[in-house]
């Protein structure tokens, strides 16, 4: 009599341990799944933007004189504005310091007009020039950091522009 009921609480033990497993199991693959779906779009969504914002530094603008409308300390100003660093010979000094000074005076109102929706960070260097352009990503322990490096002419001068686009948030389940 005593060997059936001990018997009997071990297979009932193995049973209820093999339902827990497997539920735990199976919530754990979900979840899992899911996160690796919302990661795996936020890197493609970051690329894209990288892929854009490039571009756009690397084009004129619109107008092509936006740095002449704009008044950096008149937010009301930056509408109907779309930025772009190219001038008639290479990149253009002015439209990058009203960019720069833009990005001082309100570096959140800055991000949709390059059509960004997460931090940005642009550096500008040569052997004569080093102009940063938004939030160093350093400070903020960023959990992801899309870069991209572009030859351009400044001021005649062959320059590296080096852009990164970064977050300190996570791509996690919303």
């Amino acid at each position: 009599m005593k060997a059936q009921f001990w018997s009997f609480d071990i297979v009932f033990a193995i049973v209820i341990f093999v339902i827990a497993l497997a539920l735990i199991t199976y919530v754990w693959s979900d979840i899992s799944n899911q996160f690796s779906l919302s990661y795996g779009n936020g890197v493609s969504a970051m690329q894209l933007g990288i892929q854009g914002l490039s571009t756009t530094l690397t084009e004129s603008g619109n107008p092509s004189n936006w740095n002449s409308v704009v008044n950096v300390d008149n937010i009301s100003t930056w509408n109907n504005v779309s930025i772009g660093l190219e001038g008639s010979s290479g990149l253009s000094t002015s439209k990058i310091l009203t960019l720069e000074a833009m990005s001082e005076y309100n570096y959140q109102d800055t991000k949709p007009l390059l059509g960004v929706g997460y931090d940005y960070y642009i550096t500008l260097t040569n052997g004569e020039v080093n102009i940063t352009i938004g939030k160093n990503p350093g400070p903020y322990n960023p959990t992801s950091v899309q870069v991209v490096n572009i030859p351009v002419l400044l001021n005649n001068q062959h320059t590296n522009m080096h852009i990164e686009l970064w977050t300190n948030t996570t791509f996690g389940i919303s």
